[in-house]
């Protein structure tokens, strides 16, 4: 049900505003739901990505969001200043209102490139902020990458001593000592 209709003016568009909209800013149902304000928050809290990911929107909440002011108040604010995007604004006082109260810490993006553990994350924030989020990236891509070389290796040599509790280092030199060898008979 269209609490809100949205506005269109030649290339500017806003989206209608619902009753699950404003259910969300004051009865959020999950994780999503409840740090929608700092930006682009995981939503699925299923699986590898979710666990890295939650410590640094936890930190960041606890950065952004004034003592004195309701989460509530900044879910609010991101609805109808900016149409729950990081990009749209709906009410140009209202949005700039949320980007002053919360600090303008805001997560722009997450995603993996080219592999599954080869996660990116963007941050506006302080840089504390910014260190937890490159942490974050290297335990990712390092916990991935060990996992993928052990996989390879087990592939090659069922019967192998060697998991992803072992060094980068040692599974790539064991990973090229098995290709070799094999590569040579």
């Amino acid at each position: 049900m269209k609490i809100f209709k949205g506005k269109k003016r030649k290339h500017i568009h806003t989206r209608d505003i619902t009753l699950d909209d404003i259910r969300a800013v004051f009865f959020p149902k999950n994780f999503n739901e409840k740090y929608t304000y700092l930006g682009s928050v995981p939503w699925n809290e299923d699986g590898d990505l979710f666990k890295a990911m939650e410590p640094l929107v936890i930190f960041m909440d606890y950065k952004a969001k004034p003592k004195w002011c309701p989460r509530w108040v900044l879910r609010f604010l991101h609805l109808f200043g900016s149409d729950n995007s990081i990009v749209r604004v709906r009410n140009r006082y209202l949005s700039n209102l949320k980007r002053r109260l919360t600090k303008g810490i805001q997560l722009t993006d997450y995603k993996t490139k080219w592999e599954y553990y080869d996660l990116r994350i963007s941050v506006y924030g302080t840089d504390q902020m910014q260190d937890l989020a490159d942490a974050i990236e290297h335990k990712v891509y390092s916990d991935g990458l060990r996992e993928d070389l052990a996989d390879q290796i087990k592939e090659l040599n069922p019967k192998t001593k060697y998991d992803k509790g072992y060094s980068i280092d040692s599974l790539r030199n064991e990973l090229n000592r098995l290709e070799n060898g094999n590569s040579a008979e």
